[in-house]
């Protein structure tokens, strides 16, 4: 290659004009190539805070209830009991037989007129009774109760529904009759029919559940599977074939372990529907795949050079494997623990296939009994028509989103607890 004066250039000569052509083509394209990958962070990072302001605007919303003052005279209100019978050993036999539904409608329809029962939900009546309990001596005397307006109200309260029932609103609004609080219910209680009194805690508590059962199975059963197949098992087709078939199962759908999940515990084992045990043998399935792969390859990834030091000191095969290969590899083998873990809280499809989609009024008091979790209580909520089902569909996703994080940062605290620097 030569320029104009004759002289002749070497193909590697940066001053040439080709040269410079193809050095800042090269340049743009890098620069292209970076726009697109902060372009590509960037509508990820807006897709989330759009999802989360949406979340939190919805679900904040759900974490509140709006109340309605309600006076009532309780010695002329004709309740078949005495103090005395509520200070006694079974205050709650005393109170079985009471209706509080006309208690409550008699005294609001004294109070806000004939459409006054209407205006209170339907957890009034428990509100009432709870408050009885508290304080046997309003028996003897007129109270003034606050108790759980109806949904209508409540959704009115945080500027939803209807103008009539917003003109409504702001009227009892300016007799100081309303007032708007933190709604303990949600956070204590179960599912149920009426929006202003279902609860996250059964669900939660059957997530709590589900999680354990899954965990304390898929986490030894997967890591000591890893372990014989990475140290032990000899090279021939048959490992061969059970690294394609772990492979393969990791991507299978969730929905056909859930079948495999009827199947077996249902159908053959004869275990509870409904209940927890299951929902985590079916989930324990469905995430040891995912455990075994990362095991494999965080063991693969220690030196050799710790194994064979460990073995030149007179280390056992056993203990080269517990006492360096398996504590050196267990960052690696949490991280995927958590990622088995983390799509195993989210899953729907194969709990719904064992029947963990019942109505449960009452958390599961252990293993066994009939349980909900979060994603199908909230797919459950979500497919309610009423509107205060809404709000507490993102409120129950908040609480999904805070247990998922709640989960993962204990996991990255063992995972750098347990991390080794060689």
């Amino acid at each position: 290659m030569s320029d104009a004066a004759g002289a002749v250039r070497a193909p590697t000569d940066w001053s040439g004009e080709a040269m410079q052509t193809r050095i800042r083509r090269r340049y743009a394209a890098e620069r292209r190539f970076k726009l697109l990958g902060l372009s590509a962070v960037v509508l990820s990072a807006g897709f989330l805070a759009l999802l989360l302001v949406i979340m939190m605007g919805n679900g904040i919303r759900g974490f509140t209830a709006t109340e309605l003052k309600l006076d009532v005279d309780f010695p002329a209100s004709g309740l078949m009991v005495s103090e005395a019978s509520l200070r006694g050993p079974n205050p709650q036999a005393a109170l079985a037989s009471v209706d509080f539904d006309s208690v409550i409608g008699r005294a609001a329809q004294a109070q806000y007129g004939p459409q006054g029962a209407t205006l209170f939900s339907g957890a009034a009546r428990l509100a009432l009774r709870d408050a009885l309990l508290d304080d046997p001596a309003l028996l003897s005397r007129r109270a003034t109760l606050w108790l759980p307006a109806s949904s209508a109200l409540d959704q009115a309260a945080k500027g939803q529904g209807n103008e009539q029932i917003r003109a409504l609103h702001d009227q009892l609004a300016a007799q100081d009759a309303l007032r708007t609080g933190i709604n303990w219910t949600f956070l204590t209680g179960s599912d149920a029919t009426d929006p202003t009194v279902v609860g996250i805690w059964g669900a939660f508590k059957g997530s709590l559940l589900t999680m354990l059962v899954t965990l304390a199975l898929a986490f030894p059963i997967g890591v000591l599977s890893a372990v014989y197949l990475e140290e032990y098992a000899p090279r021939n087709r048959w490992t061969d074939m059970i690294e394609v078939s772990i492979n393969n199962l990791a991507a299978v759908p969730s929905i056909i372990f859930g079948l495999l999940g009827l199947a077996i515990f249902l159908n053959f084992m004869h275990l509870p529907r409904s209940a927890p045990i299951v929902g985590g043998l079916t989930l324990a399935l469905m995430t040891m795949p995912v455990i075994v792969i990362s095991a494999r390859n965080a063991i693969k990834a220690v030196p050799p050079s710790i194994r064979d030091a460990a073995l030149g000191v007179g280390a056992s095969r056993i203990q080269v494997v517990f006492h360096h290969v398996l504590p050196l590899a267990l960052p690696g083998i949490l991280t995927g623990t958590i990622i088995g873990m983390a799509r195993a809280l989210g899953e729907t499809a194969p709990l719904l296939m064992i029947g963990m989609r019942a109505f449960v009024a009452t958390p599961p008091g252990g293993f066994t009994d009939p349980a909900s979790v979060l994603p199908v209580q909230i797919f459950l909520w979500s497919d309610e028509v009423e509107r205060g089902f809404v709000e507490k569909t993102s409120a129950a996703i908040i609480v999904l989103l805070v247990f998922l994080l709640a989960m993962n940062a204990i996991a990255i605290y063992l995972r750098n607890k347990f991390e080794r620097r060689w």
